[in-house]
Protein backbone atom coordinates (compact mmCIF):
# COMPACT_ATOMS: atom_id res chain seq x y z
CA UNK A 1 0.00 0.00 0.00
CA UNK A 2 1.35 3.63 -1.17
CA UNK A 3 2.07 5.59 1.80
CA UNK A 4 0.21 8.99 2.30
CA UNK A 5 2.04 12.12 2.59
CA UNK A 6 1.34 13.97 5.79
CA UNK A 7 2.99 17.85 5.74
CA UNK A 8 4.75 18.41 9.05
CA UNK A 9 3.25 21.69 9.85
CA UNK A 10 0.10 19.98 10.23
CA UNK A 11 1.59 17.26 12.33
CA UNK A 12 2.90 20.18 14.63
CA UNK A 13 -0.99 22.03 14.13
CA UNK A 14 -2.41 18.64 15.29
CA UNK A 15 -0.16 18.00 17.82
CA UNK A 16 -0.86 21.14 19.88
CA UNK A 17 -4.64 20.72 19.31
CA UNK A 18 -4.52 17.23 20.60
CA UNK A 19 -2.34 18.13 23.15
CA UNK A 20 -4.41 20.58 24.53
CA UNK A 21 -7.35 18.13 24.67
CA UNK A 22 -5.13 15.74 26.13
CA UNK A 23 -4.32 17.84 29.65
CA UNK A 24 -8.01 19.09 29.78
CA UNK A 25 -9.33 15.70 29.85
CA UNK A 26 -6.15 14.59 32.42
CA UNK A 27 -7.06 17.51 34.49
CA UNK A 28 -11.24 16.55 34.19
CA UNK A 29 -10.63 13.10 35.45
CA UNK A 30 -8.57 14.20 38.49
CA UNK A 31 -6.17 10.96 38.68
CA UNK A 32 -2.92 13.27 38.35
CA UNK A 33 -1.24 15.16 35.60
CA UNK A 34 1.32 14.16 33.61
CA UNK A 35 5.17 14.91 35.40
CA UNK A 36 6.00 17.12 32.65
CA UNK A 37 2.93 19.44 33.22
CA UNK A 38 2.37 19.30 37.05
CA UNK A 39 3.93 21.97 38.17
CA UNK A 40 2.36 24.60 35.97
CA UNK A 41 -0.92 23.17 36.90
CA UNK A 42 -0.24 23.48 40.80
CA UNK A 43 1.24 26.39 40.16
CA UNK A 44 -2.31 27.34 38.69
CA UNK A 45 -3.89 26.10 41.64
CA UNK A 46 -2.47 28.28 44.24
CA UNK A 47 -2.20 31.19 41.60
CA UNK A 48 -6.05 31.21 40.24
CA UNK A 49 -7.08 31.81 44.02
CA UNK A 50 -5.66 34.82 44.43
CA UNK A 51 -5.80 35.49 40.30
CA UNK A 52 -8.64 34.45 38.29
CA UNK A 53 -7.23 35.14 35.20
CA UNK A 54 -3.76 32.77 35.84
CA UNK A 55 -5.87 29.90 34.19
CA UNK A 56 -3.89 26.25 33.64
CA UNK A 57 -2.87 27.72 29.79
CA UNK A 58 -1.47 30.90 31.27
CA UNK A 59 0.24 29.42 34.42
CA UNK A 60 1.79 26.55 31.27
CA UNK A 61 3.25 29.46 29.43
CA UNK A 62 4.21 31.37 32.20
CA UNK A 63 6.16 28.11 33.21
CA UNK A 64 7.44 27.25 30.47
CA UNK A 65 8.60 30.94 30.04
CA UNK A 66 10.59 30.04 32.60
CA UNK A 67 12.28 26.96 31.45
CA UNK A 68 13.46 28.95 28.14
CA UNK A 69 15.12 31.45 30.52
CA UNK A 70 16.73 28.71 32.31
CA UNK A 71 18.02 27.10 28.98
CA UNK A 72 19.12 30.62 27.74
CA UNK A 73 21.45 30.75 31.15
CA UNK A 74 22.48 27.29 30.63
CA UNK A 75 23.65 27.19 27.10
CA UNK A 76 24.87 31.55 27.52
CA UNK A 77 23.53 32.09 23.83
CA UNK A 78 20.03 32.91 22.53
CA UNK A 79 18.48 31.52 19.38
CA UNK A 80 15.68 32.24 17.27
CA UNK A 81 14.31 28.75 18.15
CA UNK A 82 13.98 29.51 21.52
CA UNK A 83 11.91 32.52 20.97
CA UNK A 84 9.52 30.22 18.68
CA UNK A 85 9.27 27.44 21.67
CA UNK A 86 7.67 29.99 23.40
CA UNK A 87 5.02 31.11 20.80
CA UNK A 88 4.10 26.90 21.02
CA UNK A 89 3.82 27.58 24.69
CA UNK A 90 1.59 30.67 24.32
CA UNK A 91 -0.57 28.96 21.38
CA UNK A 92 -0.91 25.72 23.60
CA UNK A 93 -1.77 27.76 26.78
CA UNK A 94 -4.67 29.46 24.72
CA UNK A 95 -5.85 25.62 23.00
CA UNK A 96 -5.53 24.35 26.66
CA UNK A 97 -8.27 27.08 27.83
CA UNK A 98 -10.26 26.53 25.18
CA UNK A 99 -10.23 22.62 25.76
CA UNK A 100 -11.34 22.98 29.12
CA UNK A 101 -14.04 25.35 28.57
CA UNK A 102 -15.09 22.84 25.56
CA UNK A 103 -15.69 19.56 28.25
CA UNK A 104 -16.72 21.73 30.91
CA UNK A 105 -20.24 19.90 30.80
CA UNK A 106 -19.34 16.66 30.54
CA UNK A 107 -20.24 14.27 33.52
CA UNK A 108 -17.16 13.65 36.12
CA UNK A 109 -19.63 12.57 38.88
CA UNK A 110 -18.50 8.70 38.69
CA UNK A 111 -15.23 6.40 39.31
CA UNK A 112 -15.69 5.07 35.64
CA UNK A 113 -16.48 8.30 33.70
CA UNK A 114 -13.33 9.13 35.65
CA UNK A 115 -11.13 6.62 34.23
CA UNK A 116 -12.22 7.20 30.58
CA UNK A 117 -11.67 11.03 30.74
CA UNK A 118 -7.89 9.72 32.21
CA UNK A 119 -7.57 6.65 29.15
CA UNK A 120 -9.04 9.65 26.61
CA UNK A 121 -6.05 11.97 28.01
CA UNK A 122 -3.04 9.33 28.44
CA UNK A 123 -4.09 8.23 24.96
CA UNK A 124 -4.38 11.95 23.55
CA UNK A 125 -1.16 12.62 24.88
CA UNK A 126 1.12 10.27 23.63
CA UNK A 127 -0.49 10.93 19.61
CA UNK A 128 0.01 14.67 20.34
CA UNK A 129 4.11 13.63 21.54
CA UNK A 130 4.29 11.13 18.48
CA UNK A 131 2.85 14.28 16.41
CA UNK A 132 5.52 16.08 17.51
CA UNK A 133 8.10 14.45 16.58
CA UNK A 134 7.51 14.62 12.96
CA UNK A 135 7.78 18.10 12.62
CA UNK A 136 10.73 20.49 12.52
CA UNK A 137 9.09 23.88 14.77
CA UNK A 138 10.02 24.33 17.87
CA UNK A 139 8.68 21.95 20.61
CA UNK A 140 7.40 23.58 24.22
CA UNK A 141 10.03 24.17 26.34
CA UNK A 142 9.58 20.80 28.04
CA UNK A 143 11.14 19.56 25.02
CA UNK A 144 13.34 21.63 24.28
CA UNK A 145 15.63 22.19 27.16
CA UNK A 146 15.98 18.14 27.28
CA UNK A 147 16.94 18.39 24.06
CA UNK A 148 18.93 21.41 24.35
CA UNK A 149 20.92 20.06 27.35
CA UNK A 150 21.72 16.73 25.59
CA UNK A 151 23.31 18.47 22.94
CA UNK A 152 25.74 20.95 24.77
CA UNK A 153 26.70 18.24 27.03
CA UNK A 154 26.50 15.32 25.09
CA UNK A 155 24.57 13.21 27.35
CA UNK A 156 22.00 10.16 26.08
CA UNK A 157 18.42 12.30 25.36
CA UNK A 158 16.44 9.40 27.10
CA UNK A 159 18.95 9.76 30.36
CA UNK A 160 18.27 13.58 30.00
CA UNK A 161 14.28 12.79 29.60
CA UNK A 162 14.63 10.62 32.56
CA UNK A 163 16.18 13.08 34.64
CA UNK A 164 14.20 15.84 34.05
CA UNK A 165 10.73 13.92 33.90
CA UNK A 166 11.75 12.49 37.74
CA UNK A 167 13.04 16.06 38.56
CA UNK A 168 9.77 17.59 37.42
CA UNK A 169 7.62 14.66 39.77
CA UNK A 170 9.34 16.26 42.41
CA UNK A 171 9.42 19.76 42.20
CA UNK A 172 5.99 18.90 41.69
CA UNK A 173 4.88 17.21 45.44
CA UNK A 174 7.61 19.85 46.97
CA UNK A 175 5.37 22.39 45.33
CA UNK A 176 1.72 20.64 46.50
CA UNK A 177 3.09 20.17 50.10
CA UNK A 178 4.64 24.16 50.34
CA UNK A 179 1.16 25.22 48.80
CA UNK A 180 -1.50 23.02 50.10
CA UNK A 181 0.14 21.65 53.44
CA UNK A 182 2.64 18.37 53.66
CA UNK A 183 0.80 15.43 52.57
CA UNK A 184 -1.54 17.00 50.49
CA UNK A 185 -0.89 15.43 46.66
CA UNK A 186 -2.31 18.40 43.91
CA UNK A 187 -1.52 17.44 40.61
CA UNK A 188 0.86 14.64 41.19
CA UNK A 189 -1.33 11.77 42.42
CA UNK A 190 -1.53 7.71 40.79
CA UNK A 191 -2.15 8.98 37.27
CA UNK A 192 1.03 10.68 37.08
CA UNK A 193 2.99 7.56 38.32
CA UNK A 194 0.53 5.26 35.45
CA UNK A 195 1.41 8.11 32.84
CA UNK A 196 5.23 7.85 33.48
CA UNK A 197 5.07 4.03 33.39
CA UNK A 198 3.17 3.86 29.54
CA UNK A 199 3.53 6.61 28.01
CA UNK A 200 6.49 5.60 26.04
CA UNK A 201 5.06 2.64 25.16
CA UNK A 202 1.77 4.44 23.69
CA UNK A 203 4.07 6.68 21.73
CA UNK A 204 6.24 4.14 20.47
CA UNK A 205 2.80 2.49 18.95
CA UNK A 206 1.49 6.01 17.57
CA UNK A 207 4.70 6.53 15.80
CA UNK A 208 4.75 2.92 14.35
CA UNK A 209 1.23 3.73 12.78
CA UNK A 210 1.80 7.24 11.77
CA UNK A 211 5.47 6.04 9.93
CA UNK A 212 3.70 3.13 8.65
CA UNK A 213 1.11 4.78 7.13
CA UNK A 214 2.32 8.47 6.32
CA UNK A 215 5.21 9.77 4.64
CA UNK A 216 6.36 13.23 6.57
CA UNK A 217 7.16 15.91 4.33
CA UNK A 218 7.32 19.80 4.64
CA UNK A 219 4.96 21.93 2.90
CA UNK A 220 6.96 25.27 3.34
CA UNK A 221 10.82 25.56 2.87
CA UNK A 222 10.88 26.76 6.35
CA UNK A 223 13.06 24.61 8.21
CA UNK A 224 15.90 26.82 8.61
CA UNK A 225 14.59 29.15 10.85
CA UNK A 226 13.93 26.48 13.42
CA UNK A 227 17.48 25.08 13.88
Amino acid sequence: MKKKIFYTELSYILGLVIMAFAAAFTEKADFGMSMVVAPAYILHLKLSQLLPWFTFGVAEYFFQGILILLTIIIMRKFKLSYLFSFVTAVLYGTLLDAAMNIIAPLPESTFGIRILWYILGSVFCSLAVSLFFHTYISPEAYELIVKEFAGKFRFDINKVKTVYDCTSTVLGIIMSFTFFGFGVFEGVKLGTIICALVNGFFISCFTKLLEKTFVFENKFTLEKYFS
